[in-house]
């Protein structure tokens, strides 16, 4: 019992409080290096995933092009490209308009009626239909665009002769990258698809071309030589009601490099297009 009172006692005098002093010391370090040790750990693990997050995004940039890179090529022209037409086409798969950028064409333009014209390519006459009770946003666009003259001189880029047919046109970049400086959805009146999932887009259909997302149509569209099987992505605005075989010597005379998918052999130009 007196070994106890006389340790008990150490604490009570000078040494005893100052050792009990350095002890508290002692563990408050501990705790402030635990902290900061813990901060760190937080901070690295902040980090990191902020990289993940930045290498994941770059990723999803690379594999799915934003709707401004609309040269993407699949078993579609790029700003991918497909059709849709009148009678055999299936109702707007979207609300008319589908989006909120202000520098897209009002859909109330198209006035939910046929609009009939023409369309210079190269020298051929090629009378057109558009779909604007089918297709309004799409219609609504093209006839903005025509209004503004700027489609008056700028190439058709793309021909395809192998699996589909297409004649690609109306990026004023000429590859397949450019647009009106907006991009828009929805993708609308499209063709039913088989089971496996391929739609028929028939010959004369004038049809918007796209990124590959339902708000990435801009300026691009392709007509429709001959019946071509594409997925159904592609809003079918028009067709081309007469002078469809004025377009056979680009056609015929083939891609430049001689392939069956590339830059037309024979220089191609949109020229005056007339609407009412």
């Amino acid at each position: 019992m007196a070994s106890k009172k006389k340790q008990q006692n150490l604490f009570k005098g000078a040494e005893g409080k100052l050792a009990a002093y350095e002890a508290k010391q002692a563990e408050g370090q501990a705790r402030i290096a635990r902290r900061s040790r813990d901060n760190r750990i937080a901070i690295i693990a902040g980090i990191a995933a902020l990289l993940i997050a930045g290498i994941s995004q770059v990723s999803y940039s690379l594999v799915h092009p934003s709707p401004k890179s609309t040269g993407a090529v699949t078993a579609a022209p790029s700003e991918s490209a497909s059709a849709t037409p009148s009678s055999s086409s299936s109702p707007a798969s979207a609300s008319p308009s589908a989006s909120t950028n202000p520098l897209v064409p009002n859909p109330a333009i198209a006035q939910n009626r046929l609009w009939n014209g023409t369309m210079q390519v190269n020298n051929a006459t090629l009378g057109i239909q558009l779909f604007g009770n089918k297709a309004p946003q799409a219609t609504a666009n093209f006839i903005s665009l025509v209004n503004k003259g700027f489609y008056k001189g700028v190439t058709c880029h793309r021909l395809t002769t192998s699996g589909i047919y297409v004649l690609q046109c109306g990026d004023p970049k000429g590859d397949g990258t450019g647009g009106p400086g907006y991009s828009f959805g929805p993708i609308e009146n499209v063709p039913a698809a088989n089971a496996q999932g391929i739609a028929t887009y028939k010959t004369g259909y004038l049809a918007m071309a796209n990124a590959g997302t339902p708000d990435s149509n801009g300026s691009q569209f392709f007509i429709v030589y001959k019946d071509s099987p594409l997925s159904p992505a592609y809003t079918v605005f028009g067709q081309i009601t007469s002078g469809l075989s004025g377009l056979n010597p680009i056609i015929k005379a083939g891609v430049a490099d001689g392939s069956g998918d590339g830059k037309p052999a024979v220089p191609t130009t949109l020229g005056a297009i007339k609407l009412n």
